[in-house]
């Protein structure tokens, strides 16, 4: 049953022969790789504006100047990064630049700055569908919660389904919503220009500044707000890496795709962020943090129930109409862009997982390609940390954009680093003149990403940490001692099991001592001494627990009834326990021949419905469990096939 189930949810497995033919060309690179920055232009604006706005209407008049330091860093970033494509195609991205040039500790550090900001990734992106499907749905507002809970379900199971079938399903409904973004500020500049461009359903209300900023941004304090409202527009930045990481998925050529995604990533999204921040600035949008005492209409608090609507719904109102159907086009457009944009982190989160799992730093299974030739762990694992992100902070997208972005930034910040050391290590090697202007020229591209986006990531962790990023930091700390760890195990692991001079396959045991488990004389256990007596052992004894007189006294009289030529050793028990005495017989074999191998031959059930496993079985499970820690003795499970499992097989066979 869960068989089928999977199949219809996930679909038929992939050969892997069929892998070339999940590579992406670059019209669906873009909507799978970029949408995450694309997306950005339906919360990075709001943020800035309901952190300027802190300091009243004076202040989110400087909103277009924080979007453009936005925008100047956006292109500085994917300048940068198309370098690292182009240096870097296998698809380690930022972890392998980092860990190549930098070293271990840092190449952890970015691995574990990229899986943090993943998952938030989906978590805000997630949050923030939710929370635009509210607004033209009111009567869902208060389940956001749940909605993005959903969503992250959806796009998992999506993913599981493959890369590109994901992405092709994605293609449409992200340029749907780069035309109507980009179309809709057209027709706003349009508007302003011809003097008809009206003011957004915010505009006549008055911000309350918060204590200390009655004055507007003047002083310290109004230039940390600045900066505070910089580092959440700085959101817009987030999912450029995945392009680097998911380098492999492209077509051939792989780098030069890769580097044309990116350029228009650039392009487009800097042209949306600017649009948008420029319109909602003419409109006079006004967002708070908190409506009910952030905002006044004539000198009196809201009415009662006043939902604030974002940015992009607010102009998309004010240009096309409320209720109109371009209007409806843009917020549904937004939305899926949304939900779309945390299809980004599905592809780039399990890929370096894969790659961690190989260089040992996570378990092996996220190593493995699924069914249909997608990394089905790292998808199920990411999902699952995004839900409990959603869950616990109730969907809030203020309280998780706190969160975010200092991940991103860590390993953007690394990553340039480690390509200054990459193209010295180069030069250093490069005769040709051409070839050194090229690297030149790469590295200084390099050392100016590398300068502004530490910069800004001390800016993010100054303004930030307080209001929650410190909990990101914390995360990655976690994250990074559990990788050190794991890497730890696997090398402990693998010295232990190296072949060594007491390991030589020459070396046998000096006896082999069979010992069959009995708990009633019938076909599984007379099946279970054929296989023992077959393999010739030493020594062969059979042993039953003495759990009720009864029964016991049966037991033994079948044994001898059949004339068996094995004896059968009953093991007292005084306190109905069964897996101690057979233990302490075990042990005792031990001590008396430790040179000895012991073969535990158990008879178990292969049934066929889930249920059937419940009450059979339980006690096998429990006596295997524990002889696997003895040394010098193993177990062999002779099944025995219920009619149940036959029927199970049977209808396996038709499927």
């Amino acid at each position: 049953m869960l068989n089928a189930i999977k199949r219809v949810l996930v679909g038929r497995p992939f050969r892997n022969d069929r892998l070339p033919h999940t590579l992406l060309p670059k019209r669906i690179a873009l909507p799978v790789f970029a949408s995450s920055a694309l997306s950005s232009v339906a919360y990075a604006p709001d943020e800035i504006l309901l952190t300027l706005a802190l300091a009243g209407v004076s202040a989110v008049a400087f909103s277009p100047w924080v979007g453009l330091a936005v925008m100047v860093v956006l292109l500085t970033v994917v300048a940068s990064y198309r370098q690292n494509v182009h240096a870097y195609p296998s698809g380690g991205g930022d972890y392998e630049i980092a860990n190549e040039n930098l070293g271990k500790f840092a190449g952890l550090t970015v691995a574990s700055a990229l899986l943090v900001d993943y998952v938030l990734t989906v978590a805000v992106s997630m949050s923030s569908a939710a929370t635009y499907l509210t607004t033209a749905v009111p009567a869902l507002y208060g389940q956001q919660a749940l909605i993005a809970s959903i969503g992250v379900a959806i796009l998992a199971i999506l993913n599981l389904r493959g890369v590109r079938e994901a992405g092709g399903l994605f293609a449409v409904p992200t340029y749907i919503f780069m035309a109507s973004i980009l179309g809709m500020t057209a027709v706003g500049i349009f508007q302003a220009a011809t003097g008809q461009l009206r003011e957004a359903p915010s505009a006549g209300f008055t911000i309350v500044p918060a204590p200390g900023f009655d004055e507007g941004l003047v002083g310290l304090a109004g230039a940390f707000l600045l900066l505070r409202a910089f580092s959440s527009g700085a959101a817009a930045l987030t999912g450029v890496e995945a392009i680097s990481n998911g380098v492999p998925n492209f077509k051939e050529p792989k780098s030069k795709n890769a580097a044309t995604t990116l350029l228009l990533l650039g392009v487009f999204g800097a042209s949306m962020l600017a649009g948008i921040i420029y319109l909602a600035n003419a409109m006079k949008v006004h967002i708070v943090l908190d409506p009910a005492t952030e905002l006044l209409v004539n000198g009196l608090p809201l009415p009662e129930g006043y939902i604030q609507s974002p940015a992009i719904s607010q102009i998309a109102q004010t240009i096309f109409g409320p209720g109109s159907i371009l209007f409806f086009i843009v917020v549904a457009a937004t939305g899926l862009i949304l939900v779309f944009a945390a299809n980004t982190a599905f592809n780039g989160f399990p890929v370096l997982g894969s790659i961690l799992a190989q260089a040992g730093y996570m378990p092996r299974q996220l190593r493995t390609r699924g069914d249909r030739l997608a990394f089905s762990n790292g998808v199920l694992a990411l999902a699952a940390g995004a839900l409990v992100l959603i869950i616990a902070f109730g969907a809030d997208v203020s309280k998780l954009i706190q969160l975010y972005i200092v991940g991103v930034f860590i390993s953007f910040t690394l990553s340039q680093l480690g390509m200054i050391r990459h193209w010295g290590k180069h030069l250093k090697l490069a005769r040709n003149k051409t070839v050194r202007r090229r690297m030149f020229k790469s590295r200084a591209i390099n050392s100016i990403g590398f300068g502004m986006t530490a910069l800004v990531l001390v800016i993010v962790l100054v303004t930030k940490f307080e209001q929650g990023a410190w909990i990101a930091v914390l995360a990655m700390v976690i994250l990074f001692l559990i990788m050190w760890s794991i890497r730890a195990h696997y090398d402990n692991v693998a010295k232990e099991l190296a072949v060594d001079e007491d390991s030589s396959p020459r070396a046998l045991p000096s006896r082999v001592h069979a010992v069959l488990l009995v708990s009633h004389v019938r076909k599984p256990v007379l099946r279970a001494l054929a296989y023992a007596r077959a393999s010739r052992p030493s020594r062969l004894d059979a042993v039953t627990v003495d759990i009720n007189a009864e029964e016991t006294a049966h037991t033994v009289a079948d044994w001898e009834k059949l004339d068996i030529p094995v004896p059968l050793t009953v093991l007292a028990s005084p306190y109905r326990d069964t897996i101690t005495p057979i233990m302490e017989y075990v042990k005792n074999m031990r001590r008396d021949s430790p040179r000895d191998l012991i073969v535990v031959y158990i008879p178990e059930y292969v049934v066929g419905k889930w249920w059937e496993q419940l009450v059979h079985n339980q006690t096998a499970l429990r006596i295997k469990t524990r002889l696997h820690f003895e040394p010098g003795v193993m177990v062999a499970s002779v099944p025995w096939q219920l009619k149940s499992s036959e029927e199970a097989k049977n209808l396996q066979d038709i499927q």
